[in-house]
């Protein structure tokens, strides 16, 4: 599967967050924050800075969700993407 133009493919990974006092959020609380954590499966044409396997925070509200062989995967523009780790 290839992405193309400036669209990425990622699997979003569940994250465990924990607040400053030591408190672990539920996954409701969790989905109240802005930006959800994903690994790139494969970057867009397009795009240059982002590799597979990096790891990405984007904005939850951007692009949509497919299934391809029975994995669930996110797209979303290079743009919605706030930080490579």
């Amino acid at each position: 599967m290839q992405a193309i133009n400036k669209y990425i493919i990622i699997e979003t990974i569940a994250e465990e967050i924990k607040t400053d006092s030591g408190l672990l959020l539920s996954g409701d609380d969790a989905n109240q924050l802005r930006y959800k954590k994903g690994r790139v499966v494969n970057p867009g044409t397009e795009v240059i800075v982002i590799k597979p396997g990096d790891e990405i925070y984007y904005d939850k509200a951007s692009g949509h969700e497919v299934v391809i062989n029975g994995e669930k995967y996110s797209i979303i523009l290079e743009r919605d993407v706030v930080v490579v780790l």
